[in-house]
């Protein structure tokens, strides 16, 4: 699962406010092996990111995967990432360079980009309430017509789009319907309607 969170949202809903004012983009949060039954693995080996793999891409990384609650500890960001999740997409992905220059592929080679995705639909960051299918319609025909997964949460009584989640199969080759979306009654289940994004 490719997930990528809408800054603005991440900083509202967060109990300690950002750092840095936050950009109204979806930047990465993180490229997440999952299950299609059960919890998602986490934690799966001991591993050490190799400083060099920063030191190789960490201009590109700042841009789509940055910190949004801390600017200045995207190493330690990125590191967590890796450690928690990158490390269980073995034999898929091979080591901690593969991991992020996957990502940065996504992001920017195969135009996974959510926030250019909408904005080619005419769906812009403005504070507008939105349905929930105009924000699936708009995102499904970049991802091959399948769903994506929306995380929504409440503040301040409103409900904002926090997070898009778009799903593949076990060899990052073909989109897939994103499994286990947030059921009714959980904190980030998005309602049919507005949404704001």
């Amino acid at each position: 699962q490719f997930t990528q969170q809408y800054q603005p949202a991440v900083c509202n809903s967060n109990p300690t406010p950002c750092k840095d004012p936050p950009d109204k983009l979806f930047t990465v949060h993180g490229l997440w092996p999952s299950n299609v039954n059960g919890s998602d693995p986490k934690k799966c080996k001991a591993t050490i990111l190799n400083p060099q793999t920063i030191t190789d891409l960490k201009a590109q990384l700042e841009i789509i995967w940055p910190n949004v609650l801390n600017r200045k500890a995207h190493v330690r960001f990125w590191r967590k990432q890796w450690r928690k999740h990158g490390a269980c997409g073995y034999p898929t992905i091979a080591d901690d360079m593969h991991y992020f220059s996957t990502v940065i592929e996504m992001y920017i080679t195969k135009k996974q980009n959510v926030s250019e995705i909408l904005s080619k639909a005419n769906i812009k960051p403005e504070g507008r309430f939105r349905t929930r299918d105009d924000i699936v319609n708009a995102i499904s025909p970049s991802i091959d017509y399948k769903k994506p997964k929306l995380k929504c949460k409440i503040n301040n009584q409103t409900t904002e789009l926090v997070e898009v989640g778009l799903c593949s199969d076990n060899n990052l080759t073909q989109f897939i319907n994103c499994p286990n979306p947030f059921p009714q009654g959980s904190p980030y289940f998005c309602p049919t309607n507005n949404i704001q994004y």
